[in-house]
Protein backbone atom coordinates (compact mmCIF):
# COMPACT_ATOMS: atom_id res chain seq x y z
CA UNK A 1 0.00 0.00 0.00
CA UNK A 2 3.10 2.55 1.08
CA UNK A 3 4.11 1.69 -3.03
CA UNK A 4 1.02 2.18 -4.39
CA UNK A 5 0.88 5.73 -2.38
CA UNK A 6 4.66 6.81 -3.91
CA UNK A 7 3.61 5.97 -7.03
CA UNK A 8 0.85 7.96 -6.96
CA UNK A 9 2.32 10.98 -5.49
CA UNK A 10 4.96 10.97 -7.93
CA UNK A 11 2.77 11.12 -10.76
CA UNK A 12 1.07 13.88 -8.84
CA UNK A 13 4.16 15.84 -8.34
CA UNK A 14 5.39 14.90 -11.84
CA UNK A 15 2.03 16.53 -13.26
CA UNK A 16 2.25 19.36 -11.35
CA UNK A 17 6.04 20.07 -12.01
CA UNK A 18 5.36 19.64 -15.67
CA UNK A 19 2.96 22.53 -15.61
CA UNK A 20 4.84 24.70 -13.36
CA UNK A 21 6.27 28.92 -14.65
CA UNK A 22 9.73 28.44 -16.93
CA UNK A 23 11.91 31.47 -17.18
CA UNK A 24 9.67 34.41 -18.19
CA UNK A 25 10.63 37.66 -19.12
CA UNK A 26 10.29 40.26 -16.43
CA UNK A 27 7.05 41.84 -17.83
CA UNK A 28 4.96 38.99 -18.28
CA UNK A 29 5.51 38.44 -14.39
CA UNK A 30 3.26 39.76 -11.60
CA UNK A 31 4.31 42.46 -9.44
CA UNK A 32 5.48 41.72 -6.12
CA UNK A 33 2.99 42.02 -3.40
CA UNK A 34 3.56 45.36 -0.92
CA UNK A 35 5.69 44.66 2.22
CA UNK A 36 3.63 42.93 5.24
CA UNK A 37 4.68 42.40 8.91
CA UNK A 38 5.86 39.56 10.12
CA UNK A 39 3.77 37.11 12.66
CA UNK A 40 6.35 36.83 15.68
CA UNK A 41 6.29 33.58 17.67
CA UNK A 42 6.52 34.51 21.63
CA UNK A 43 7.77 31.12 22.81
CA UNK A 44 6.78 27.34 22.34
CA UNK A 45 3.72 25.40 21.38
CA UNK A 46 2.38 21.82 21.51
CA UNK A 47 2.24 20.55 18.47
CA UNK A 48 -0.85 18.53 16.68
CA UNK A 49 -0.71 15.28 17.16
CA UNK A 50 -1.56 14.20 13.74
CA UNK A 51 1.61 16.16 12.76
CA UNK A 52 3.96 14.21 14.94
CA UNK A 53 2.35 11.17 13.50
CA UNK A 54 3.25 12.63 9.89
CA UNK A 55 6.35 13.51 10.71
CA UNK A 56 7.18 9.48 11.91
CA UNK A 57 6.22 8.49 8.59
CA UNK A 58 7.51 11.16 6.01
CA UNK A 59 10.68 12.45 8.67
CA UNK A 60 12.08 14.61 5.48
CA UNK A 61 8.98 16.49 5.03
CA UNK A 62 9.61 17.79 8.50
CA UNK A 63 13.10 17.98 8.98
CA UNK A 64 15.06 21.61 9.65
CA UNK A 65 18.19 22.13 7.53
CA UNK A 66 20.10 25.01 9.47
CA UNK A 67 22.10 25.36 6.22
CA UNK A 68 19.06 26.89 4.64
CA UNK A 69 17.61 30.44 4.67
CA UNK A 70 14.68 31.22 7.08
CA UNK A 71 13.32 33.79 4.76
CA UNK A 72 12.00 33.46 1.19
CA UNK A 73 14.16 36.40 -1.38
CA UNK A 74 10.82 37.30 -3.73
CA UNK A 75 11.84 37.84 -6.87
CA UNK A 76 8.68 38.32 -9.66
CA UNK A 77 9.67 34.91 -11.04
CA UNK A 78 9.83 33.76 -7.12
CA UNK A 79 5.81 35.28 -6.38
CA UNK A 80 4.44 33.78 -10.19
CA UNK A 81 5.79 30.30 -8.78
CA UNK A 82 3.86 30.45 -5.39
CA UNK A 83 0.99 31.92 -6.88
CA UNK A 84 0.86 29.07 -9.49
CA UNK A 85 1.39 26.41 -7.15
CA UNK A 86 -1.13 27.64 -4.81
CA UNK A 87 -4.06 27.96 -7.16
CA UNK A 88 -3.26 24.81 -9.71
CA UNK A 89 -3.22 22.50 -5.61
CA UNK A 90 -6.54 24.35 -4.73
CA UNK A 91 -7.76 23.54 -7.97
CA UNK A 92 -6.65 20.16 -8.68
CA UNK A 93 -6.98 18.13 -5.21
CA UNK A 94 -10.49 17.08 -4.10
CA UNK A 95 -11.47 18.58 -0.85
CA UNK A 96 -12.66 15.74 1.87
CA UNK A 97 -12.63 15.33 5.71
CA UNK A 98 -10.63 13.19 6.93
CA UNK A 99 -13.67 11.56 8.34
CA UNK A 100 -15.06 10.68 5.11
CA UNK A 101 -11.12 10.05 3.90
CA UNK A 102 -9.94 7.92 6.27
CA UNK A 103 -12.75 7.37 8.80
CA UNK A 104 -9.91 9.47 11.31
CA UNK A 105 -10.62 12.87 13.15
CA UNK A 106 -7.51 14.06 12.23
CA UNK A 107 -4.50 12.74 9.84
CA UNK A 108 -1.48 14.71 7.96
CA UNK A 109 -0.78 13.14 4.21
CA UNK A 110 0.58 14.45 0.65
CA UNK A 111 -2.71 13.98 -0.68
CA UNK A 112 -1.33 10.52 -2.28
CA UNK A 113 -4.75 9.81 -3.61
CA UNK A 114 -5.93 12.99 -4.98
CA UNK A 115 -7.87 13.78 -2.01
CA UNK A 116 -7.62 15.66 1.30
CA UNK A 117 -8.23 18.60 4.11
CA UNK A 118 -6.84 21.70 4.59
CA UNK A 119 -3.38 20.54 5.75
CA UNK A 120 -2.58 17.63 3.08
CA UNK A 121 -3.39 20.85 0.47
CA UNK A 122 -0.94 22.96 2.04
CA UNK A 123 1.78 19.83 2.19
CA UNK A 124 1.91 19.33 -1.19
CA UNK A 125 2.47 22.60 -1.55
CA UNK A 126 5.01 22.97 0.21
CA UNK A 127 6.62 19.90 -1.44
CA UNK A 128 6.04 21.15 -4.66
CA UNK A 129 7.71 24.39 -3.70
CA UNK A 130 10.43 23.22 -2.32
CA UNK A 131 11.31 20.64 -5.23
CA UNK A 132 11.59 24.10 -7.21
CA UNK A 133 13.96 24.79 -5.13
CA UNK A 134 12.79 26.93 -1.99
CA UNK A 135 13.86 26.91 1.18
CA UNK A 136 11.06 24.53 3.33
CA UNK A 137 12.41 26.14 6.09
CA UNK A 138 10.72 29.22 5.56
CA UNK A 139 7.53 27.29 5.06
CA UNK A 140 6.12 26.72 7.81
CA UNK A 141 2.62 24.71 8.33
CA UNK A 142 0.49 26.88 10.34
CA UNK A 143 -2.11 26.09 13.03
CA UNK A 144 -5.44 29.14 12.75
CA UNK A 145 -8.73 29.78 13.94
CA UNK A 146 -10.96 30.51 10.72
CA UNK A 147 -14.10 32.50 10.17
CA UNK A 148 -16.34 29.45 11.16
CA UNK A 149 -14.23 29.37 14.38
CA UNK A 150 -12.49 25.78 13.66
CA UNK A 151 -9.50 25.03 13.43
CA UNK A 152 -7.85 25.10 10.06
CA UNK A 153 -4.37 24.75 8.65
CA UNK A 154 -2.03 26.96 6.37
CA UNK A 155 1.38 27.24 4.97
CA UNK A 156 2.71 30.30 5.95
CA UNK A 157 5.77 31.61 3.60
CA UNK A 158 8.01 33.84 5.75
CA UNK A 159 9.87 36.40 2.88
CA UNK A 160 11.95 39.49 2.87
CA UNK A 161 8.62 41.31 2.52
CA UNK A 162 6.69 39.94 5.27
CA UNK A 163 4.77 36.76 5.80
CA UNK A 164 2.50 35.71 3.49
CA UNK A 165 -0.58 32.67 3.53
CA UNK A 166 -1.40 30.14 1.34
CA UNK A 167 -4.79 28.66 1.96
CA UNK A 168 -6.77 26.10 0.28
CA UNK A 169 -9.98 28.66 0.53
CA UNK A 170 -8.19 30.85 -1.47
CA UNK A 171 -5.93 30.83 -4.49
CA UNK A 172 -4.86 34.77 -3.45
CA UNK A 173 -1.92 34.65 -1.58
CA UNK A 174 -2.56 37.32 1.44
CA UNK A 175 -0.21 38.96 4.30
CA UNK A 176 -0.71 36.82 7.20
CA UNK A 177 -2.70 39.65 8.86
CA UNK A 178 -5.32 39.98 5.99
CA UNK A 179 -6.98 36.61 6.27
CA UNK A 180 -9.06 37.64 9.43
CA UNK A 181 -7.68 34.61 10.70
CA UNK A 182 -6.66 34.47 14.58
CA UNK A 183 -3.27 32.64 14.30
CA UNK A 184 -2.47 30.33 16.86
CA UNK A 185 0.97 28.30 16.55
CA UNK A 186 3.19 27.12 13.36
CA UNK A 187 6.54 24.86 13.08
CA UNK A 188 9.56 26.63 14.61
CA UNK A 189 12.54 27.87 12.39
CA UNK A 190 14.85 26.34 14.38
CA UNK A 191 14.43 22.78 15.66
CA UNK A 192 11.49 19.91 14.54
CA UNK A 193 8.93 21.71 17.10
CA UNK A 194 6.37 24.27 17.04
CA UNK A 195 6.10 28.13 18.29
CA UNK A 196 3.07 29.90 19.98
CA UNK A 197 1.59 33.05 18.21
CA UNK A 198 0.04 34.34 20.35
CA UNK A 199 -3.63 33.00 19.94
CA UNK A 200 -5.45 32.27 22.86
CA UNK A 201 -7.36 29.15 21.86
CA UNK A 202 -5.86 25.95 20.48
CA UNK A 203 -7.49 23.68 18.54
CA UNK A 204 -6.71 19.64 18.93
CA UNK A 205 -7.01 19.34 15.27
CA UNK A 206 -7.08 20.90 11.69
CA UNK A 207 -9.72 18.63 10.24
CA UNK A 208 -11.11 21.33 7.95
CA UNK A 209 -11.94 21.16 4.01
Amino acid sequence: MKSVAVAALTVLATAFSSTLPNAQTVASLPALPAPATLAAPVGAARPIAAWVTFCERYAAECAINANEPTRIALTPATWNLITTVNGRVNTRIKPVTDLDHWGSADRWDLAEDGSGDCEDFQLLKRKLLAEAGLPRRAMRMTVVIDEKGEGHAVLTLITDRGDFILDNKTNTVLPWHRTGYTFIKREGTDAVAWVSLGGVTSPITTANR
